[in-house]
């Protein structure tokens, strides 16, 4: 009975932060983080020749693609004692949870659409999205995103050579994805270049560019896919579904066309090590089990709605869990990692048929 007790303490912590309050710095006193230098491969997460161990360990297919994928990772530094704005990319700890986690879990997704880049950058502390710190959000913002546009830079005019591209983003990611797209593609040269851009976890509008548009065919090229996950039949809370959500695009990461539903049989598969999960919710120790990834097929079905994508809760070990919880943020694109890795492989080949 005590450790069930304690295992329901540990969950409403995790949502509710059990009682702790931000107190950051002032933006212009916080840490001094030197600007990375993008030449530098040490600058990297993931270069196309240089993939770290834990891509290593998934099954993909090694040799050179005729595009390239350039991805931005999400939001991870989220301490309430945290009181810096933005991370310090040379800390092996903040390293190592990026590889883990968004690397990992994320951005092996599109790992055979093409070859793989993702920068180090000084992403913004999660409380940037807390209307109470809007002032100095936005500059930790800005500053991150100065890293994400000189990386993006130098990826075009060192590695690139003309090919072909997908954007993938997630949550903050996607912020700082939508103004690269603004500021370099939409209604530039480089927009013939682009396969897609799966701009996940964060609200995009239907008229959020100026010539791209929501993808509506699971082989059509040159424009965007979106989504945020919520499980079936909930909501955010009042206010924040107005804002982070509401009229947001919502694409069927499943069939990839209108089709509002669709069915388990459908669900090509999620990512997942059921010893991820209880280390994300702070119960290894009560649950011990393997950090072995494995692909779980027809495990979920969906459903869009104004903004949402309803998620069933997947039926995978730890669905106990996963059904406590509303808010499918964190697995905005594990729950779809099998069925994003072969869209994005259809989008590419489509691309190159249509560019021959």
């Amino acid at each position: 009975m005590k450790r069930k007790f304690l295992i329901i303490y540990i969950l409403l912590c995790l949502i509710t932060g059990c009682g702790i309050t931000y107190k950051p710095y002032n933006f212009e006193n916080s840490q001094v983080i030197s600007e990375p230098d993008y030449s530098d491969e040490n600058n990297w997460a993931v270069l196309p020749y240089k993939y770290p161990e834990v891509i290593n360990n998934i099954q993909y297919d090694k040799i050179e693609k005729k595009a390239d994928v350039f991805y931005i990772y999400p939001t991870l530094i989220s301490g309430k004692k945290n009181r810096e704005w933005n991370s310090d990319i040379t800390d092996n700890d903040i390293r190592s949870d990026i590889y883990e986690r968004p690397i990992k879990h994320q951005a092996t997704a599109w790992i055979d659409a093409g070859n793989l880049y993702a920068p180090f950058y000084r992403q913004a502390h999660i409380r940037v999205f807390n209307e109470k710190f809007k002032v100095d959000g936005e500059k930790a913002l800005k500053l991150a995103y100065s890293d994400i546009k000189r990386s993006f830079t130098y990826y075009l005019e060192n590695y690139n050579n003309g090919k072909p591209f997908i954007i993938a983003s997630h949550s903050q990611g996607t912020l700082h994805a939508k103004n690269l797209i603004k500021e370099f593609i939409d209604e530039k040269p480089l927009q013939k270049k682009l396969v897609a851009a799966y701009l996940i976890g964060t609200k995009i509008k239907e008229d959020e560019f100026k010539s791209l548009k929501a993808m509506t065919s699971p082989d059509e090229v040159g424009g965007f896919v979106s989504w945020n996950t919520y499980k079936y039949n909930t909501y955010p809370k009042k206010g924040n579904y107005e804002r982070w959500f509401k009229n947001a695009v919502v694409t069927n990461p499943i069939t990839w066309n209108e089709t509002l539903e669709s069915k388990k049989i459908d669900h090509k598969g999620m990512l997942f090590a059921p010893g991820s999960l209880y280390k994300y919710l702070g119960l290894s120790f009560f649950f011990p089990t393997s950090d072995e990834l494995k692909v779980y097929s027809k495990k979920i079905k969906v459903k869009v709605i104004d903004g949402l994508l309803w998620s069933t809760p997947p039926d995978i070990p730890g669905k106990l869990f996963l059904s406590m919880v509303k808010n499918y943020h964190f697995a905005d694109i594990n729950l779809f990692w099998k069925d994003i890795s072969d869209n994005s492989k259809i989008r590419v080949n489509k691309w190159l048929q249509m560019n021959k």
